[in-house]
């Protein structure tokens, strides 16, 4: 196997925010070069009581550690998820270690979303959608058409937002999970 080859590659993250509702979900394939290895991972938690949601895609080792790194941010600030985005872009970007990991985390409260990714950038999307990983484009440009030309709700703007990503992208399949808010 090549390099290329044997690199771990998934997801689809997606989130919406609705008429003060906000949904998060990911399909469940986890790739490992041309085979895969999970079909049914978890890519989407809820934090700090409840009131927060991260989904994460790129290398799980990377990912997770920064999910718990975020956690901590996110406990420092009291829940405040620009201070803790921010707080933990900085980190990501200038500290060592972290500079070295190879992920991207979505965040979002049913007021905001923010895209956080290892170059130091804290993004905020104009439509209240955001959507990481390899199925990620399709599954944007699914829940903007859903968004702007249907009454469905956020929870379901992302159900049938990853049904589509996991009909185009091999890297996604049709076991998701989705939180809400």
């Amino acid at each position: 196997m090549t390099k290329n080859e044997s690199k771990i590659r998934s997801t689809t993250v997606i989130g919406v925010i609705r008429d003060g509702k906000a949904a998060m979900g990911s399909d469940g394939q986890v790739t490992f070069g041309n085979t895969i290895m999970k079909h049914n991972a978890r890519k989407v938690r809820k934090i700090y009581n409840n009131s927060i949601m991260c989904g994460f895609a790129g290398a799980t080792a990377d990912a997770f550690t920064l999910l718990q790194r975020f956690e901590e941010k996110i406990e420092s600030h009291r829940g405040n998820l620009y201070r803790a985005s921010i707080d933990l872009a900085k980190d990501w970007r200038t500290d060592r270690y972290l500079r070295r990991l190879e992920a991207m985390l979505a965040v979002m409260t049913n007021k905001e979303a923010l895209l956080i990714s290892g170059t130091g950038d804290v993004i905020e999307p104009e439509n209240n959608i955001i959507a990481i990983g390899s199925g990620g484009p399709y599954a944007l440009s699914a829940a903007q058409a859903l968004l702007k030309h249907s009454s469905l709700s956020a929870k379901e703007i992302v159900e049938e937002s990853l049904a589509i990503a996991g009909n185009i992208c091999i890297y996604t399949n049709l076991s998701i999970n989705i939180e809400e808010l």
